[in-house]
């Protein structure tokens, strides 16, 4: 192998006078100093090159001329070495090395290497098969490639790679051009995404240009492709390429809110709002910390693909993430002990609220999974108004007596969990007396319709009751359960239109009374009650007196009479 050595500074004469004073003079053969330099004769008398001599404990190498090499690295049968300023070979040291042949702006201005206790450098061996050739220096592993030179950044083949996509095809990092240890642990990496506008937008993240955390394991290789990884004690998710993931993400397709796709299975299709994708998304926290949000509360704006529309608001919403980080979605769900509602979108609901529950397979209602929340300012029927939620439940009756159809109230915005019992609910600025149920498959829903046992006619929870001008109100429940605030006018019409059972005297002093004959006046599509300004459906009472001078005589929870005074 023909041997060659490189040039890479002037010696100084200051270093002269150091290579003097360590050396030993001969007279024919051995060391000689000549020009300036030292020179070696062999037996002949003629001048050694492209040849190691040892003076002392030194080697020192004899170029092609003869001349003493220093400060300068040197090929030898494949292997490098390096002589420092004295001429002396180095060993079990670094040394940088400048760069002559740099030609690219990602080159570096020197490179290091590391010779060992025999002088040589370390190298990548001409054989070797494998994605890096690790060597150990104090305590850290660097990589080397077959001319000994230290490589740095991301490496595959034994060579650095800087093409803006090498770090998506390689699995190994060394650090900076000045400290090539290998990396292990996390490290943030400057990355160049050419594909980044095919990814979920976001101003700090998703650009082409990046910040990114990565995370190698201990023999050296990036984690890639887990959501489920726990790094002291946080869980940690990567792409397919080892970044770390960071806000918003699912393992399913993305799609546009006006987009469907087809579930990778091919048995569903999937689009924003559908609880089965809501289910799949998690989120990692930010950038720069990047834990997954495991089985907990949190609250931020939702991502692109699963909310468009209101990530393009801003507006930050509560949700929870279940102990495999995904979020809960169109479902009550029981959290240390309180039941939370969640819409389609994984939000957690507040206020007062319509749920539509879902139908199990056999047909039975569940009383957690949830098929529809309503708005209460549906187009069709809002029920954020007080004549609007007696309109909603009286549409909606037959649903909301079979409990299909449920009302819930979720406490604030910051609260959000499901009450129960006695509550105050505030409609359209003015507060009403809610009943909500305290146990049972119904637990929290409002109560609906006549309930005996408290003496109250209920409207999805709402307590029905009389205005306190009025006192007292007459209230029809129709054969469709629909509940009808009446006054009294239109009741005797009513009831003068539907049976021969009432009859109307006049008495001397101007008034005029309704008698029902034998206290019945039950009819084929109603009933009738009359309640005070608590709520209080009235048993037995005889002088029930309202705001227009009407006195009503009841009986077992029937009109029995009705008296206007003249």
């Amino acid at each position: 192998m023909r041997k060659q050595t490189k040039l890479v500074a002037v010696l100084s004469a200051a270093a002269l006078l150091a290579i003097g004073a360590s050396m030993t003079s001969f007279a024919a053969t051995g060391w000689a100093e000549e020009d300036g330099t030292w020179v070696y004769y062999d037996r002949d008398g003629e001048r050694v090159t492209d040849e190691w001599k040892k003076s002392g404990s030194n080697w020192f190498y004899l170029d092609e001329d003869g001349y003493m090499a220093t400060d300068v690295l040197i090929e030898d049968d494949d292997d490098y070495y390096y002589v420092d300023e004295n001429g002396v070979m180095v060993t079990n040291l670094w040394v940088s090395i400048e760069n002559e042949e740099k030609d690219d702006d990602d080159d570096p201005d020197n490179w290091w290497y590391y010779f060992g206790s025999n002088g040589k450098a370390y190298k990548r061996s001409d054989s070797a098969s494998n994605d890096v050739s690790l060597k150990t220096i104090n305590g850290k592993k660097y990589t080397f490639d077959e001319e000994g030179k230290m490589q740095f950044g991301w490496v595959a083949d034994g060579e650095r790679q800087t093409d803006d996509d090498a770090w998506q095809n390689c699995d190994y990092y060394f650090g900076d051009e000045n400290d090539g240890a290998m990396t292990v642990g996390w490290r943030e990496i400057h990355i160049v995404d050419e594909n980044y506008e095919g990814s979920q937008p976001n101003d700090d993240i998703w650009d082409e240009d990046q910040d990114r955390w990565f995370w190698f394991k201990s023999s050296g290789k990036k984690q890639t492709d887990s959501v489920n990884k726990n790094i002291n004690g946080k869980k940690y998710g990567f792409d397919e390429y080892g970044r770390m993931i960071a806000e918003w993400y699912t393992e399913t397709t993305y799609v546009d809110k006006d987009t469907t796709a087809t579930a990778s299975d091919g048995s569903l299709s999937v689009k924003q709002g559908n609880s089965s994708y809501t289910e799949g998304f998690m989120y990692f926290n930010s950038p720069e910390s990047g834990a997954r949000y495991t089985k907990g509360w949190f609250k931020v704006t939702p991502g692109y693909y699963l909310q468009q529309g209101k990530y393009e608001d801003g507006d930050s919403y509560w949700y929870y993430a279940d102990g495999n980080g995904n979020l809960y979605a169109n479902v009550i769900k029981n959290i240390n002990g309180k039941k939370y509602l969640f819409d389609n979108y994984g939000r957690m609901k507040s206020g007062l609220r319509f749920v539509h529950m879902a139908k199990t397979a056999n047909n039975v209602i569940s009383s957690t999974e949830v098929s529809t929340i309503y708005a209460d300012d549906a187009d069709n029927y809002p029920y954020d108004t007080e004549d609007g939620f007696d309109a909603f439940v009286n549409h909606y009756m037959d649903e909301i007596n079979s409990g299909e159809i449920r009302c819930y109230f979720l406490g604030d915005g910051s609260d959000g969990s499901m009450k129960t019992g006695k509550q105050n609910v505030v409609i359209d600025g003015d507060t009403f007396a809610f009943e909500f149920e305290k146990s049972g498959s119904r637990k929290g829903a409002g109560k609906n319709g006549l309930v005996e046992k408290d003496d109250k006619l209920y409207l999805a929870g709402k307590t029905v009751k009389a205005d306190k001008d009025d006192k007292y109100q007459i209230y029809a429940i129709k054969a469709d359960d629909t509940v009808v605030k009446m006054d009294v006018e239109d009741f005797l019409t009513f009831c003068d239109d539907t049976t021969t059972s009432l009859s109307t005297s006049k008495q001397e002093d101007g008034d005029k009374q309704w008698t029902f004959k034998a206290g019945k006046n039950d009819f084929v599509d109603a009933k009738f009650y009359l309640v005070n300004t608590s709520g209080k459906v009235i048993d037995s009472k005889s002088n029930c007196k309202d705001g227009n001078d009407y006195k009503f005589e009841v009986k077992n929870r029937k009109i029995v009479s009705v008296l206007l005074e003249g």
